[in-house]
C-alpha cells in the first residue's frame, strides 16, 4: 500500500467530539486509507452503495440508530452520498452518541457536502483524497523509479490500481472511464443522457490547457448554455474536472471571466479522448505537462492545508501566464515548459502591476513546485 499523506492527518482527528468526512473521486483509495487507520480498531462499517445498509439507515431516529450502533465506539459509512438525510442522520449521531467516532466517506459531493453542510456546521473535520499525488509516489518507490516513469503518469495518470497494475495500464484505465466515472453524476442526479456527458468530456479533454467557451460547447452539443454550465458543475462536484477561473484586479487590458477546466487525472483524461499514445508522438505534450502540474499543486495545497486561490491570466494582446497563486495578497506566477532551454519568460508588465514573484517550472525543477518537503 503506498501510504497516503493524510494518514497521519486523520489519525490525530479520532474522538474529538466531530464527524470525520473523507471526499474524492471513486478508486482513489479512500476506503483504504480509512480501513488503515482503523487498523486493529473495532468499529462498525455501513456501505451506501449497499441497498440493504441504505434502507437500515432511511428514516433513522436516535432510537433506531442506538440499535444500529450498539456498543459499537466506530462507525464508518462509506460511499455515504447514496443515503438519503446523511447530514441529519450524521447530526444525530455526532450530537447524541458523544463517545462515537463518525467517518463517511463520499465520492461525490452532490449530496454529501450539500447535505451536510448546514447539519454539521462546527461538527465535522472535511478533507478530499485525490488520485496518488507525485510525492506519495516518489516516497514509495523512490527518486531514480519515479523519475524514471514521469512520461508514463504523464499519460497513464496516478490512480492506485494504474500504479499497481502498470502492465495492464489501458484496460484499467478503461474500466476506470466506463464503470465508475459517471456513477455518481447519473445515480444523484436523474441525467438520462450519458452520452450528452460523454460529449462534453470529450471537448472539455481536447482543451485542456485553453479557454473554455460555453457558447462553443452549446453550439457543439446542440443544448443551451446553462445545460452546459449545470453539467460541468456536476463533473466538478464529482471531482472529475476543476477549474481555473481567469486572474484580474480591473486593469483595462485583462481578459475578465474566462476560465479553463483541466482533469483531476492525466490517464482519466487521456482515456476519454483514447490517446494513450507515448509523449513523443503526441501533439499535446504543453497541454499534458500543464494538467499534471496544476492538478499536482492543488493535491500539495489540499494536504498541507496551504489556502491560496488559483486562476490564469490573459491580455487582450495575448500576453498569459499558465497559473497564478494568490496566497494571503501575495501573488506568484507560474509558467510551465516540458523543456525550458531558458526561453520562457514571465511577462514583466504582470510582475511590475502586481508586485509578483515569477518562475518556470520544467521537469528538471517541477519536484519543487509539487512536494512540500522541497
Amino acid at each position: 500500500m503506498i501510504e497516503r499523506d493524510l494518514f497521519n492527518t486523520l489519525n490525530t482527528k479520532f474522538f474529538k467530539g466531530k464527524a470525520i468526512v473523507l471526499l474524492g473521486p471513486r478508486q482513489v483509495g479512500k476506503t483504504t486509507l480509512i480501513h488503515a487507520c482503523l487498523n486493529g480498531k473495532e468499529f462498525l462499517f455501513l456501505n451506501g452503495d449497499d441497498p440493504v445498509d441504505r434502507d437500515l439507515l432511511e428514516n433513522a431516529g436516535v432510537s433506531k440508530l442506538r440499535s444500529i450502533i450498539g456498543k459499537h465506539h466506530i462507525v464508518f459509512i462509506d460511499e455515504s452520498q447514496r443515503i438519503k438525510e446523511i447530514g441529519l442522520i450524521a447530526k444525530m449521531i455526532t450530537d447524541q452518541f458523544k463517545e462515537v467516532q463518525l467517518i463517511l466517506s463520499g465520492s461525490s459531493s452532490l449530496e454529501i457536502s450539500h447535505s451536510t453542510q448546514e447539519p454539521l456546521t462546527g461538527r465535522k473535520y472535511e478533507y478530499q483524497l485525490f488520485p496518488i499525488s507525485w510525492e506519495e509516489f516518489e516516497n514509495h518507490v523512490g527518486f531514480v523509479e519515479a523519475s524514471a516513469q514521469l512520461e508514463e503518469r504523464l499519460i497513464y495518470g496516478m490512480y492506485p490500481d494504474i500504479l499497481n497494475h502498470r502492465s495492464e495500464a489501458r484496460d484499467v484505465l478503461k474500466q476506470l472511464t466506463s464503470s465508475y466515472l459517471y456513477k455518481d453524476v447519473l445515480s444523484l442526479t436523474g441525467i438520462k443522457k450519458p452520452e450528452l456527458l460523454d460529449k462534453l468530456l470529450k471537448a472539455l479533454a481536447l482543451q485542456i490547457g485553453n479557454e473554455v467557451s460555453y457558447n462553443e460547447l452549446s453550439n457543439l452539443l446542440q443544448i443551451d448554455k446553462v445545460t452546459v454550465s449545470k453539467y460541468i458543475d456536476l463533473l466538478e462536484k464529482s471531482f472529475i474536472v476543476f477549474r481555473l477561473n481567469s486572474f484580474s484586479r480591473n486593469q483595462r487590458n485583462e481578459i475578465k471571466n474566462n476560465r479553463k477546466i483541466y482533469f483531476y487525472d492525466n490517464g482519466i483524461r487521456n482515456m476519454i479522448i483514447n490517446n494513450l499514445n507515448p509523449l513523443d508522438l503526441r501533439t499535446d505534450k504543453g497541454a499534458l505537462w500543464e494538467n499534471f502540474l496544476i492538478s499536482e499543486r492543488i493535491k500539495r495545497q489540499e494536504y498541507n492545508q496551504l489556502y491560496s486561490t488559483n486562476y490564469f491570466w490573459r491580455t487582450v494582446q495575448k500576453q498569459e501566464i499558465d497559473y497564478v497563486e494568490d496566497s494571503n495578497g501575495q501573488i506568484t506566477a507560474y509558467e510551465f515548459k516540458w523543456q525550458s532551454k531558458g526561453k520562457a519568460k514571465i511577462p514583466a508588465v504582470f510582475l511590475r502591476d502586481y508586485n509578483a514573484i515569477g518562475h518556470v517550472i520544467d521537469k528538471e525543477n517541477f519536484r519543487e513546485f509539487v512536494r512540500q518537503n522541497d
